[in-house]
Protein backbone atom coordinates (compact mmCIF):
# COMPACT_ATOMS: atom_id res chain seq x y z
CA UNK A 1 0.00 0.00 0.00
CA UNK A 2 1.93 3.15 -1.25
CA UNK A 3 0.15 5.83 0.73
CA UNK A 4 -3.17 6.85 2.50
CA UNK A 5 -6.32 7.87 0.60
CA UNK A 6 -8.78 9.88 2.65
CA UNK A 7 -10.21 9.64 6.17
CA UNK A 8 -14.11 10.64 6.68
CA UNK A 9 -14.72 13.93 8.90
CA UNK A 10 -18.44 13.73 9.77
CA UNK A 11 -20.07 17.15 9.53
CA UNK A 12 -23.76 18.72 9.82
CA UNK A 13 -23.49 20.94 6.50
CA UNK A 14 -21.44 20.35 3.29
CA UNK A 15 -20.75 23.57 2.85
CA UNK A 16 -20.03 25.48 5.36
CA UNK A 17 -17.10 22.00 6.45
CA UNK A 18 -16.09 22.95 2.61
CA UNK A 19 -15.83 26.47 3.53
CA UNK A 20 -13.81 26.32 7.04
CA UNK A 21 -11.85 23.43 5.52
CA UNK A 22 -10.63 25.96 2.64
CA UNK A 23 -11.01 29.08 3.75
CA UNK A 24 -9.67 28.94 7.36
CA UNK A 25 -7.50 26.07 6.95
CA UNK A 26 -6.40 26.76 3.69
CA UNK A 27 -6.49 23.50 2.39
CA UNK A 28 -8.02 22.73 -1.62
CA UNK A 29 -10.94 21.17 -2.69
CA UNK A 30 -10.63 18.26 -4.58
CA UNK A 31 -13.98 16.97 -5.77
CA UNK A 32 -17.29 17.72 -5.02
CA UNK A 33 -19.83 15.19 -6.54
CA UNK A 34 -23.31 14.78 -6.43
CA UNK A 35 -25.00 11.50 -5.33
CA UNK A 36 -27.93 9.66 -5.73
CA UNK A 37 -30.36 11.35 -2.49
CA UNK A 38 -28.84 14.24 -2.02
CA UNK A 39 -25.76 12.67 -0.91
CA UNK A 40 -22.19 14.17 -2.38
CA UNK A 41 -18.82 12.98 -2.22
CA UNK A 42 -16.74 16.00 -0.65
CA UNK A 43 -13.10 15.81 -0.35
CA UNK A 44 -10.69 18.31 0.55
CA UNK A 45 -6.46 17.95 0.68
CA UNK A 46 -3.94 19.68 2.55
CA UNK A 47 -1.76 21.74 -0.24
CA UNK A 48 0.91 19.17 -1.47
CA UNK A 49 -0.61 16.34 0.48
CA UNK A 50 -1.02 13.96 -2.54
CA UNK A 51 -3.43 11.74 -2.55
CA UNK A 52 -4.51 11.96 1.24
CA UNK A 53 -7.42 14.39 2.36
CA UNK A 54 -10.35 14.35 4.18
CA UNK A 55 -13.69 12.82 3.39
CA UNK A 56 -16.50 15.28 4.46
CA UNK A 57 -19.26 13.40 4.83
CA UNK A 58 -22.99 14.55 5.98
CA UNK A 59 -23.86 12.59 8.95
CA UNK A 60 -26.96 10.71 8.44
CA UNK A 61 -28.85 9.37 11.51
CA UNK A 62 -28.75 10.39 14.91
CA UNK A 63 -25.99 7.88 16.42
CA UNK A 64 -23.33 10.23 13.30
CA UNK A 65 -24.99 13.45 14.52
CA UNK A 66 -23.68 12.72 18.21
CA UNK A 67 -20.15 11.99 17.03
CA UNK A 68 -19.42 14.83 15.00
CA UNK A 69 -17.38 16.89 16.24
CA UNK A 70 -15.79 13.90 18.95
CA UNK A 71 -15.14 11.30 16.33
CA UNK A 72 -11.80 10.95 18.77
CA UNK A 73 -13.20 11.89 22.51
CA UNK A 74 -10.99 14.73 23.39
CA UNK A 75 -7.80 13.45 21.50
CA UNK A 76 -6.18 14.97 18.48
CA UNK A 77 -7.62 13.52 14.91
CA UNK A 78 -5.56 14.06 12.68
CA UNK A 79 -1.64 16.24 12.58
CA UNK A 80 -0.83 18.66 9.76
CA UNK A 81 2.41 19.64 9.53
CA UNK A 82 4.04 22.95 8.29
CA UNK A 83 6.85 23.70 6.65
CA UNK A 84 6.43 27.95 8.51
CA UNK A 85 4.68 27.28 11.95
CA UNK A 86 4.98 31.03 12.60
CA UNK A 87 3.17 31.98 8.92
CA UNK A 88 0.10 29.26 9.12
CA UNK A 89 -0.80 29.81 12.79
CA UNK A 90 -1.30 33.54 12.23
CA UNK A 91 -3.52 32.90 8.72
CA UNK A 92 -5.14 30.73 10.46
CA UNK A 93 -5.77 32.21 13.91
CA UNK A 94 -6.17 35.64 11.72
CA UNK A 95 -9.26 33.42 9.56
CA UNK A 96 -11.06 32.40 13.22
CA UNK A 97 -9.31 29.10 13.99
CA UNK A 98 -9.53 28.52 17.36
CA UNK A 99 -6.53 27.18 19.00
CA UNK A 100 -6.74 25.54 22.41
CA UNK A 101 -3.12 26.52 23.56
CA UNK A 102 -0.45 28.99 22.90
CA UNK A 103 2.00 27.74 20.63
CA UNK A 104 4.92 25.02 22.33
CA UNK A 105 7.95 23.87 21.30
CA UNK A 106 8.60 20.18 22.06
CA UNK A 107 11.50 17.70 21.28
CA UNK A 108 9.70 16.70 17.95
CA UNK A 109 8.31 20.38 17.03
CA UNK A 110 6.83 23.41 17.44
CA UNK A 111 2.87 22.55 18.00
CA UNK A 112 -0.31 23.82 19.16
CA UNK A 113 -3.73 22.21 19.13
CA UNK A 114 -6.66 24.05 17.48
CA UNK A 115 -10.31 22.81 16.40
CA UNK A 116 -12.37 22.36 13.58
CA UNK A 117 -15.89 24.30 13.55
CA UNK A 118 -17.05 21.05 14.74
CA UNK A 119 -15.04 21.14 17.77
CA UNK A 120 -12.50 17.99 16.40
CA UNK A 121 -8.80 18.49 17.25
CA UNK A 122 -5.71 18.65 15.10
CA UNK A 123 -2.24 19.38 15.69
CA UNK A 124 -0.96 21.86 13.67
CA UNK A 125 3.22 20.82 14.03
CA UNK A 126 6.65 22.13 12.40
CA UNK A 127 8.51 18.88 12.66
CA UNK A 128 12.08 20.04 14.37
Amino acid sequence: MPHLGLLTVLVRDYDEAIRFYTEALGFTLAEDTALPGGARWVVVRPDGAGPTGFLLALAADPVELGRVGAQTGQRVFAFLHTEDFARDHARMSAAGVRFLEQPRVEVYGTVAVFEDLYGNRFDLIQPA
